[in-house]
């Protein structure tokens, strides 16, 4: 049923009519070979990236070759082991977002892979989290093939800041 408003001028007063309106995606959609053998991968703890015509690993996969648009086809396993390369904190999550305390969203190139995949970094504070810094991916309990599957990712317990250099290097000549 419309909703009346009025809205007041100096002039006159206006009414306006309103109707409620609900978005929604009334439909469903294969995931097709793709990105169906990923979320496959990811129910079985595996991550799936796919080879393109310039010979690098699009990690998730894409459906189509970014170069020549073609249907893409080889599938390549990467690690769950990856490193940040880019990262805003998230001081207050919102309802719906994957973790209820404070944490990193991250772009995350995973090893094997040449792209990098948006994901969320479970990092306890912003104080420990970096550009470079190793993570993993922490798996749902129960994994059914999801994107939800990958939980988060977590800092390696082994991470820590490189080293600085002890010296330089002799000049280029």
């Amino acid at each position: 049923m419309p909703i009346v408003l009025e809205r007041v001028s100096l002039f006159r007063v206006e009414t306006a009519l309103s109707a409620p309106l609900e978005i929604g995606f009334d439909y469903t959609r294969s995931l097709g070979p793709v990105l169906g053998r990923f979320m496959t991968g990811l129910a079985q703890r595996r991550i799936f990236g796919c080879r393109g015509s310039d010979g690098r690993v699009h990690a998730p996969p894409l459906e189509y070759d970014p170069v020549t648009y073609e249907p893409l086809t080889e599938l390549v396993e990467v690690s769950c082991v990856g490193t940040v390369t880019t990262w805003s904190w998230q001081p207050r999550p919102l309802d719906g977002q994957p973790l209820t305390h404070p944490f990193a969203w991250a772009l995350i190139r995973l090893d094997g892979a040449d792209t990098a995949m948006l994901h969320t970094v479970d990092a306890g504070s912003a104080d420990r989290m970096r550009t470079g810094m190793r993570v993993r991916v922490r798996w749902a309990d129960s994994p059914i093939g999801h994107i939800r599957d990958i939980a988060c990712f977590e800092p390696l317990a082994d991470d820590s800041p490189p080293r600085p250099p002890t010296r330089c290097a002799p000049p280029a000549r």
